[in-house]
Protein backbone atom coordinates (compact mmCIF):
# COMPACT_ATOMS: atom_id res chain seq x y z
CA UNK A 1 0.00 0.00 0.00
CA UNK A 2 2.70 2.19 -1.32
CA UNK A 3 0.48 5.61 -1.89
CA UNK A 4 -1.59 5.46 1.78
CA UNK A 5 -1.25 6.09 4.69
CA UNK A 6 -2.78 3.90 7.93
CA UNK A 7 -4.77 6.19 9.93
CA UNK A 8 -6.27 5.68 13.70
CA UNK A 9 -9.92 4.18 13.98
CA UNK A 10 -11.33 6.61 16.17
CA UNK A 11 -14.69 7.53 17.80
CA UNK A 12 -17.65 9.02 15.28
CA UNK A 13 -15.13 7.26 12.69
CA UNK A 14 -17.24 7.55 9.68
CA UNK A 15 -16.38 11.34 9.98
CA UNK A 16 -12.92 11.49 11.86
CA UNK A 17 -11.44 8.79 10.29
CA UNK A 18 -12.98 8.55 7.03
CA UNK A 19 -14.72 10.60 4.20
CA UNK A 20 -18.39 9.21 4.07
CA UNK A 21 -20.96 10.55 2.01
CA UNK A 22 -24.43 10.22 3.75
CA UNK A 23 -28.15 11.21 3.20
CA UNK A 24 -29.26 14.51 5.02
CA UNK A 25 -32.70 14.15 6.79
CA UNK A 26 -34.76 15.74 9.13
CA UNK A 27 -36.29 13.52 11.84
CA UNK A 28 -39.59 14.36 13.16
CA UNK A 29 -40.64 13.55 16.79
CA UNK A 30 -43.34 14.42 19.14
CA UNK A 31 -41.90 15.91 22.74
CA UNK A 32 -43.24 15.82 25.91
CA UNK A 33 -45.28 18.98 25.30
CA UNK A 34 -46.69 17.60 22.20
CA UNK A 35 -44.51 20.10 19.31
CA UNK A 36 -42.72 18.52 16.88
CA UNK A 37 -39.04 18.18 17.48
CA UNK A 38 -36.79 18.31 14.06
CA UNK A 39 -33.47 16.64 14.65
CA UNK A 40 -31.06 16.46 11.88
CA UNK A 41 -29.26 13.15 11.29
CA UNK A 42 -27.24 11.53 8.42
CA UNK A 43 -27.14 8.48 10.38
CA UNK A 44 -29.95 6.98 8.37
CA UNK A 45 -30.09 3.95 5.79
CA UNK A 46 -32.52 1.10 4.43
CA UNK A 47 -32.34 -1.81 7.06
CA UNK A 48 -35.06 -4.16 5.95
CA UNK A 49 -35.40 -3.90 1.96
CA UNK A 50 -37.06 -7.45 1.27
CA UNK A 51 -38.49 -10.66 2.53
CA UNK A 52 -39.73 -9.49 5.19
CA UNK A 53 -43.48 -8.97 6.57
CA UNK A 54 -42.25 -4.71 6.77
CA UNK A 55 -39.84 -2.49 5.28
CA UNK A 56 -37.74 -0.32 8.10
CA UNK A 57 -35.36 1.77 8.21
CA UNK A 58 -32.18 2.31 10.86
CA UNK A 59 -31.84 5.59 12.85
CA UNK A 60 -28.23 6.12 14.33
CA UNK A 61 -28.26 8.71 17.56
CA UNK A 62 -27.40 9.84 20.50
CA UNK A 63 -29.69 8.09 23.02
CA UNK A 64 -29.81 11.42 25.13
CA UNK A 65 -30.90 13.27 22.43
CA UNK A 66 -34.68 15.14 21.92
CA UNK A 67 -35.13 12.60 18.60
CA UNK A 68 -34.03 9.26 21.16
CA UNK A 69 -35.51 10.46 24.02
CA UNK A 70 -38.73 11.20 22.07
CA UNK A 71 -38.49 7.69 20.05
CA UNK A 72 -38.26 5.73 23.42
CA UNK A 73 -41.55 7.71 24.54
CA UNK A 74 -44.09 7.21 21.85
CA UNK A 75 -41.98 5.42 18.96
CA UNK A 76 -43.06 7.52 16.10
CA UNK A 77 -40.90 9.23 13.83
CA UNK A 78 -41.10 11.35 10.50
CA UNK A 79 -37.54 11.24 8.35
CA UNK A 80 -37.92 14.21 5.47
CA UNK A 81 -35.08 14.07 3.32
CA UNK A 82 -34.98 18.02 2.15
CA UNK A 83 -33.80 19.12 -1.23
CA UNK A 84 -30.75 20.59 -1.75
CA UNK A 85 -30.53 24.64 -1.04
CA UNK A 86 -28.28 26.39 1.12
CA UNK A 87 -30.64 27.87 3.19
CA UNK A 88 -31.97 24.27 3.88
CA UNK A 89 -28.48 23.20 4.69
CA UNK A 90 -28.18 26.13 6.76
CA UNK A 91 -31.54 25.37 9.18
CA UNK A 92 -30.32 21.55 9.35
CA UNK A 93 -27.35 21.96 10.54
CA UNK A 94 -28.62 24.90 12.79
CA UNK A 95 -31.60 22.22 13.91
CA UNK A 96 -28.72 19.53 14.72
CA UNK A 97 -26.56 21.14 16.83
CA UNK A 98 -27.25 19.96 20.73
CA UNK A 99 -28.47 20.91 23.53
CA UNK A 100 -31.40 23.32 22.72
CA UNK A 101 -35.05 22.35 23.92
CA UNK A 102 -37.48 21.57 21.25
CA UNK A 103 -39.03 25.07 22.32
CA UNK A 104 -35.63 26.83 21.44
CA UNK A 105 -34.97 25.24 18.67
CA UNK A 106 -38.53 25.00 16.49
CA UNK A 107 -39.13 28.84 17.48
CA UNK A 108 -38.76 30.85 13.81
CA UNK A 109 -38.36 27.23 12.17
CA UNK A 110 -37.68 27.86 8.70
CA UNK A 111 -39.73 24.84 7.40
CA UNK A 112 -43.72 24.67 7.00
CA UNK A 113 -45.09 21.42 9.03
CA UNK A 114 -48.34 20.10 8.34
CA UNK A 115 -50.07 17.17 10.75
CA UNK A 116 -49.93 13.63 9.79
CA UNK A 117 -53.02 11.81 7.81
CA UNK A 118 -52.38 8.92 10.07
CA UNK A 119 -52.97 10.55 13.10
CA UNK A 120 -52.79 13.55 15.74
CA UNK A 121 -50.01 11.80 17.91
CA UNK A 122 -47.91 11.60 14.64
CA UNK A 123 -44.64 14.12 14.33
CA UNK A 124 -45.68 16.53 11.92
CA UNK A 125 -44.32 16.64 7.93
CA UNK A 126 -42.20 18.94 6.24
CA UNK A 127 -43.62 20.41 3.09
CA UNK A 128 -40.05 21.32 1.72
CA UNK A 129 -39.47 17.86 1.16
CA UNK A 130 -38.81 15.53 -1.96
CA UNK A 131 -40.13 12.57 0.07
CA UNK A 132 -41.02 11.13 3.80
CA UNK A 133 -41.18 8.36 5.48
CA UNK A 134 -43.26 8.04 8.33
CA UNK A 135 -42.62 5.40 10.25
CA UNK A 136 -42.52 3.50 14.26
CA UNK A 137 -40.15 2.22 16.17
CA UNK A 138 -40.18 -1.82 16.22
CA UNK A 139 -39.59 -2.36 20.20
CA UNK A 140 -40.30 -5.91 20.18
CA UNK A 141 -37.16 -7.05 18.53
CA UNK A 142 -34.37 -7.11 21.15
CA UNK A 143 -37.25 -6.28 24.00
CA UNK A 144 -36.06 -2.94 23.22
CA UNK A 145 -39.40 -2.07 24.70
CA UNK A 146 -37.31 -2.36 28.11
CA UNK A 147 -35.65 1.05 27.10
CA UNK A 148 -37.38 4.18 28.93
CA UNK A 149 -36.78 7.87 28.36
CA UNK A 150 -35.38 9.86 30.83
CA UNK A 151 -31.33 8.97 31.26
CA UNK A 152 -30.08 12.29 29.44
CA UNK A 153 -26.54 11.79 31.16
CA UNK A 154 -26.05 8.46 29.55
CA UNK A 155 -27.05 4.92 30.26
CA UNK A 156 -25.58 1.54 32.25
CA UNK A 157 -25.65 -1.51 30.98
CA UNK A 158 -27.08 -4.23 29.57
CA UNK A 159 -27.03 -3.01 26.15
CA UNK A 160 -28.99 -4.56 22.57
CA UNK A 161 -26.97 -5.02 19.81
CA UNK A 162 -28.51 -3.46 16.92
CA UNK A 163 -32.31 -1.86 18.64
CA UNK A 164 -32.83 0.53 21.41
CA UNK A 165 -29.92 1.64 23.66
CA UNK A 166 -26.64 0.17 22.70
CA UNK A 167 -24.01 1.77 24.31
CA UNK A 168 -23.81 4.43 27.19
CA UNK A 169 -24.15 7.66 24.69
CA UNK A 170 -25.56 5.72 21.74
CA UNK A 171 -28.49 4.16 20.08
CA UNK A 172 -30.31 2.86 17.15
CA UNK A 173 -33.96 2.26 16.40
CA UNK A 174 -35.41 0.33 13.90
CA UNK A 175 -38.22 1.97 12.03
CA UNK A 176 -40.56 0.25 10.44
CA UNK A 177 -41.92 2.10 7.66
CA UNK A 178 -45.88 3.12 7.41
CA UNK A 179 -46.17 5.17 4.49
CA UNK A 180 -43.49 7.15 1.99
CA UNK A 181 -44.64 10.31 0.38
CA UNK A 182 -43.28 11.66 -2.71
CA UNK A 183 -43.13 15.01 -4.44
CA UNK A 184 -45.60 14.55 -8.04
CA UNK A 185 -42.35 15.23 -9.78
CA UNK A 186 -40.47 12.44 -8.62
CA UNK A 187 -43.38 10.42 -7.85
CA UNK A 188 -44.02 10.23 -11.68
CA UNK A 189 -39.83 9.29 -12.55
CA UNK A 190 -40.67 5.99 -10.50
CA UNK A 191 -43.84 5.09 -11.84
CA UNK A 192 -43.60 6.04 -15.37
CA UNK A 193 -39.74 5.87 -15.71
CA UNK A 194 -36.56 7.57 -14.37
CA UNK A 195 -34.93 10.37 -16.60
CA UNK A 196 -32.10 12.85 -15.17
CA UNK A 197 -34.59 15.73 -14.51
CA UNK A 198 -36.73 13.22 -12.67
CA UNK A 199 -34.11 12.87 -9.34
CA UNK A 200 -34.75 15.28 -6.35
CA UNK A 201 -31.93 17.50 -5.80
CA UNK A 202 -30.19 15.66 -3.13
CA UNK A 203 -27.26 16.93 -0.53
CA UNK A 204 -24.26 14.93 -0.04
CA UNK A 205 -23.51 15.57 3.64
CA UNK A 206 -19.67 14.57 4.71
CA UNK A 207 -20.63 15.30 8.73
CA UNK A 208 -18.82 17.68 11.47
CA UNK A 209 -15.25 17.77 10.20
CA UNK A 210 -14.16 19.86 12.67
CA UNK A 211 -14.79 22.25 15.08
CA UNK A 212 -15.92 25.23 12.64
CA UNK A 213 -18.27 23.28 9.62
CA UNK A 214 -20.59 21.18 8.49
CA UNK A 215 -19.53 20.18 5.14
CA UNK A 216 -21.88 19.03 1.95
CA UNK A 217 -21.66 18.95 -1.62
CA UNK A 218 -24.07 20.33 -3.71
CA UNK A 219 -26.25 18.19 -5.87
CA UNK A 220 -25.29 18.04 -10.05
CA UNK A 221 -27.15 16.22 -12.78
CA UNK A 222 -27.17 12.50 -12.58
CA UNK A 223 -25.01 10.62 -15.26
CA UNK A 224 -26.95 7.50 -16.80
CA UNK A 225 -24.59 4.05 -16.92
CA UNK A 226 -26.04 2.05 -19.31
CA UNK A 227 -26.32 -1.79 -17.48
CA UNK A 228 -23.69 -4.03 -18.83
CA UNK A 229 -26.81 -7.32 -18.94
CA UNK A 230 -25.69 -10.78 -19.88
CA UNK A 231 -28.57 -11.65 -21.51
CA UNK A 232 -29.53 -15.41 -20.03
CA UNK A 233 -30.52 -18.13 -22.16
CA UNK A 234 -33.96 -18.94 -23.42
CA UNK A 235 -34.03 -22.38 -22.15
CA UNK A 236 -32.80 -21.44 -18.69
CA UNK A 237 -35.68 -18.77 -18.51
CA UNK A 238 -38.05 -21.71 -19.86
CA UNK A 239 -36.99 -24.30 -17.54
CA UNK A 240 -36.97 -22.00 -14.56
CA UNK A 241 -40.55 -20.69 -15.66
CA UNK A 242 -42.04 -24.51 -16.13
CA UNK A 243 -41.42 -25.01 -12.17
CA UNK A 244 -43.24 -21.80 -11.65
CA UNK A 245 -46.73 -23.38 -11.45
CA UNK A 246 -48.29 -26.61 -13.55
CA UNK A 247 -51.53 -24.69 -14.62
CA UNK A 248 -49.72 -21.76 -16.00
CA UNK A 249 -47.34 -22.53 -19.52
CA UNK A 250 -44.60 -20.18 -20.67
CA UNK A 251 -44.29 -20.33 -24.40
CA UNK A 252 -40.56 -20.30 -25.79
CA UNK A 253 -41.58 -16.82 -27.15
CA UNK A 254 -42.79 -15.32 -24.36
CA UNK A 255 -39.62 -16.62 -22.33
CA UNK A 256 -37.11 -15.14 -25.23
CA UNK A 257 -38.32 -11.75 -23.82
CA UNK A 258 -37.63 -12.29 -20.55
CA UNK A 259 -33.86 -13.43 -20.80
CA UNK A 260 -32.40 -9.48 -19.57
CA UNK A 261 -33.81 -10.46 -16.00
CA UNK A 262 -31.43 -11.11 -13.48
CA UNK A 263 -30.87 -15.24 -12.34
CA UNK A 264 -31.09 -13.52 -9.18
CA UNK A 265 -34.40 -11.99 -9.57
CA UNK A 266 -35.96 -14.18 -12.46
CA UNK A 267 -38.22 -16.40 -9.69
CA UNK A 268 -39.95 -13.65 -8.07
CA UNK A 269 -40.49 -12.29 -11.38
CA UNK A 270 -41.95 -15.11 -12.58
CA UNK A 271 -44.07 -16.09 -9.88
CA UNK A 272 -46.03 -12.61 -9.64
CA UNK A 273 -46.36 -13.16 -13.75
CA UNK A 274 -48.52 -16.74 -12.93
CA UNK A 275 -50.19 -14.93 -10.31
CA UNK A 276 -51.21 -11.87 -12.20
CA UNK A 277 -52.30 -14.70 -15.11
CA UNK A 278 -54.15 -16.79 -12.74
CA UNK A 279 -56.17 -13.75 -11.42
CA UNK A 280 -57.16 -13.15 -15.11
CA UNK A 281 -58.09 -16.31 -16.28
CA UNK A 282 -54.55 -16.73 -18.49
CA UNK A 283 -53.47 -20.58 -18.37
CA UNK A 284 -51.15 -19.71 -21.54
CA UNK A 285 -48.22 -17.32 -21.26
CA UNK A 286 -47.99 -15.98 -25.04
CA UNK A 287 -46.23 -12.66 -26.51
CA UNK A 288 -49.81 -11.21 -25.81
CA UNK A 289 -50.21 -12.44 -22.77
CA UNK A 290 -47.01 -11.28 -21.47
CA UNK A 291 -48.27 -7.87 -22.87
CA UNK A 292 -51.40 -8.06 -20.58
CA UNK A 293 -49.40 -9.00 -17.62
CA UNK A 294 -46.75 -6.66 -17.82
CA UNK A 295 -49.39 -3.65 -18.64
CA UNK A 296 -51.00 -5.22 -15.29
CA UNK A 297 -47.96 -4.96 -13.36
CA UNK A 298 -47.33 -1.35 -14.68
CA UNK A 299 -50.99 -0.74 -13.84
CA UNK A 300 -50.66 -1.98 -9.90
CA UNK A 301 -47.14 -0.63 -9.73
CA UNK A 302 -48.64 2.84 -10.05
CA UNK A 303 -51.73 2.29 -7.35
CA UNK A 304 -48.47 1.80 -4.82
Amino acid sequence: MQDFKDLRIVDNFYQTSAFFPMPTVLAGTVAENGMTNLGAYSLCFPYYIAGKDYYAMLLECRNSANTAQNILRNKTVSLNFIPDERKFFREAVRLGFPGDTTEEKMKNCLFTLQPSTLGDSRPKLLLESFQIFECTWDDSLENAYLDRPGNLEGYDPPYRNFNGITSKFGAHFILKIDKIWMRERQYDAIVNGVRAGGFPRVPVDYGYRDSTNFWYTRFRRPIPEKIQAKEGDVNSVLYAAERIDPEVKFTKEACAKLTKIPRVFLKAALTQMVEIAKSEGITRIDEDALQIINDKRRTEKKKK
